[in-house]
């Protein structure tokens, strides 16, 4: 209990781990690069829609070395350097470092952005992109994943009219069937946003978006939402294994048995999650491994949500394995009038995966059930998939 714990990184994975730390009595310091106290990252877009201030998504308190980048790790003598000057000494070191957002290979994007060129990531994107958009404003959003969908409706809840370009067949290609797609689509036209698919960008001349065919989309503000990577330089630079995140075991160890990595930078059992669920498992796990409690992670079944703005309630989840194998069974229910879609995989007597949007009322007994991999429930499933 008297070991010193640097944790570099201070968003959702790492304040956990502090927070857990700290009411254990165990001594912690947390390095934050962002010049904020931790906030959920999860609710940005909720801000830049301005339903929220940003005091609203702040985390519970924690003491934070704000603004403080950590600029190498000295292993052989357990020293984190700081780009400021000063040098932490650590007996365990954990690795927080989260997730860069990907800049994709433009023509125009020579090393920086240009003005009116904004990623949407952290607290500062946010305010930079709130502080840029105004009712008529022209914006292009490039990028149809969960976090372009986020900032369109975002935007167009400011008033602004927005344009977004996806590059794949349809928009959250990894969380959606085409079905489902088509009918959030829809949703963000009622909300006025312009939707292309199969569109893709070849370059940026200051806002104005070039597509392939050399049509250009003239607009006064661009967001590059086209999905995040694991942020493992600092890692790779002190000669940890890395390979699509920093590699870990069932005890969040990495190579060096001293370092830890917990979150988006975290890749266990092969696989990077970059969700806030499993970083919360993570560092959970992590907080009883350092304060010497038996505990293994061993994955998380992490379900996706996403609640969009607008005439009346919509949500989206997305759960488990949607493509159904041979022999398993699929329930489908869709209703174009209310806005519903409902998808489950079943396999036996188990739920595999699930597509749900419109109001979400059935989504916390089928979620539980799923990440609890238990029988199902006796109720209908037709009946679940309905709603209360």
């Amino acid at each position: 209990m008297g070991l010193e714990t640097v944790v570099i990184g201070s968003g959702t994975a790492g304040a956990r781990l502090a927070a857990r730390l700290v009411a254990a009595g165990a001594a912690v310091t947390v390095i934050g690069e962002e010049p904020h106290a931790p906030y959920n990252r999860v609710l940005l877009a909720e801000v830049l829609a301005g339903r929220y201030a940003p005091e609203v998504i702040a985390l519970p308190d924690i003491p934070v070395r704000s603004g403080v980048r950590a600029s190498a790790v000295d292993r052989e003598r357990r020293v984190v350097h700081c780009a400021d000057g000063t040098s932490l000494p650590y007996d365990r070191l954990v690795f927080a470092t989260g997730s860069n957002p990907v800049l994709p290979p433009l023509r125009g994007l020579a090393g920086r952005l240009p003005d009116g060129v904004h990623p949407f990531r952290t607290l500062d994107d946010c305010a930079a992109l709130s502080a840029a958009v105004r009712p008529g404003l022209h914006a292009v959003v490039v990028g149809g994943g969960l976090l372009g969908v986020s900032a369109a409706r975002a935007l167009a809840a400011r008033g602004a009219h927005v344009v977004l370009a996806q590059q794949g067949e349809h928009l959250m290609e990894r969380h959606l069937d085409v079905s489902a797609s088509l009918m959030l689509r829809s949703h963000l036209e009622e909300l006025g946003v312009e939707v292309h698919t199969e569109c893709r960008v070849r370059g940026l001349h200051g806002t104005a978006v070039e597509l392939a065919d050399g049509f250009v989309l003239d607009s006064e503000l661009v967001v590059l939402a086209c999905g995040v990577r694991p942020r493992t330089g600092l890692a790779v630079e002190a000669g940890l294994e890395v390979r699509k995140g920093i590699v870990v075991d069932d005890e969040l160890r990495t190579s060096d048995p001293n370092i830890h990595a917990i979150g988006d930078c975290a890749e266990h059992d092969g696989r990077v999650y970059g969700l806030a669920g499993p970083a919360l498992d993570q560092a959970d796990v992590l907080a009883s491994v350092l304060t010497e409690t038996p505990a293994r992670y061993t994955g998380t079944r992490a379900l996706t949500r996403l609640t969009l703005a607008g005439q009346g309630p919509f949500d989206l989840a997305s759960f488990g394995e949607t493509t159904p194998l041979p022999g398993d069974d699929v329930v489908r229910l869709a209703d174009a009038t209310r806005g519903a879609y409902r998808k489950v995989v079943v396999r036996g007597d188990r739920l595999v995966g699930g597509i749900l949007l419109g109001d979400l009322g059935a989504v916390g007994e089928l979620a539980r059930t799923w990440e609890g991999d238990e029988p199902l429930p006796s109720t209908p499933l037709l009946h679940l998939l309905g709603g209360s």
